[in-house]
C-alpha cells in the first residue's frame, strides 16, 4: 500500500467525511463526502468510499460509535485471497482499503431484468463453503450483499462472518430461486414496490418460523 494513498485518505477523506450512526439497526447516515471521493454505498456500520485516481480500491470508513471493524479485520485475515470475497489491503484504526469488486447485486439485477444464472448461486455457495472451512460462520447473506459478474457470484459484505448462529437467509433465496425464478421472468423488471413486499412477508415468515430469540436483526 502506497504511502501517498494512506496519507490522502487520513488527510483529506476523514477529517472532510461526516457520517453518523442515529438508530443502531438502520444503515448509517452520510451527511457529507469530500469531492472528488465517490460515495459507493453505505450499510449498517459504515460507508463505502472510492476515489477516481484509485478505482480497483475502495475505502470502508466505520461511523463512530459502530462496533465492528476489529471483528471484519480477523474476517479478511482468515479469508485471504479468493476471487469470490475482496481483500483487505491495509487497516487503519477507523478504516479498511478492500480490493474493489465490480458487478450487481442480486437485488438490482432483478430491478433491472438482468437474469441471474446458476453459475452465480454456484459460486456464491462454494465462496461460503470455503468460508467455513476457514473457522467462519455466513450471515446475513441475502439479495444486496452479493454480486454478479460477467456471470460469476461475488460475495460484497462478509462483516458478520463471526458471529455463532446460524443464518438461512442465503438457503432461503436459493429456495425461491429454484421455486419462483421462472426462465420467462429473468429479463422482466420487477418494481422496487414488489421486492419490498417480499422483503416484508420473508421477515414475518422468519417470525413465525423462529423463536423469537434467533431472530435476526438485518433483513433479506
Amino acid at each position: 500500500m502506497q504511502k501517498h494513498w494512506i496519507e490522502v485518505i487520513e488527510g483529506q477523506l476523514l477529517p472532510n467525511l461526516q457520517i453518523a450512526s442515529e438508530r443502531p439497526y438502520d444503515p448509517i447516515v452520510v451527511y457529507s463526502v469530500p469531492k472528488p471521493w465517490q460515495l459507493v454505498g453505505a450499510g449498517n456500520y459504515a460507508a463505502v468510499l472510492m476515489h477516481p485516481s484509485y478505482p480497483d480500491m475502495v475505502v470502508k470508513v466505520y461511523a463512530p460509535g459502530r462496533p465492528g471493524i476489529e471483528d471484519e479485520k480477523e474476517i479478511y485475515r482468515r479469508l485471504g485471497k479468493h476471487p469470490a470475497y475482496s481483500e483487505c489491503l491495509h487497516a487503519g484504526d477507523t478504516y479498511l482499503v478492500l480490493r474493489r469488486l465490480t458487478g450487481v447485486t442480486l437485488y438490482q439485477s432483478l430491478l433491472r431484468g438482468i437474469p441471474i444464472k446458476r453459475q452465480v448461486l454456484n459460486d456464491i455457495d462454494e465462496a461460503l463453503t470455503y468460508a467455513v472451512s476457514r473457522g467462519l460462520t455466513p450471515h446475513d447473506v441475502h439479495g444486496k450483499n452479493v454480486m454478479q459478474h460477467n456471470g460469476r457470484g461475488l460475495v460484497v459484505d462478509v462483516s458478520d462472518f463471526l458471529k455463532e448462529d446460524n443464518c438461512s437467509m442465503w438457503d432461503d433465496l436459493k429456495r425461491a430461486y429454484d421455486r419462483f425464478y421462472f426462465p420467462w421472468l429473468r429479463r422482466i423488471p420487477l418494481p422496487e414496490f414488489l421486492l419490498h413486499l417480499v422483503r416484508r412477508g420473508y421477515r414475518k415468515y422468519r417470525r413465525w418460523a423462529r423463536p423469537s430469540g434467533e431472530l435476526h436483526k438485518k433483513g433479506m
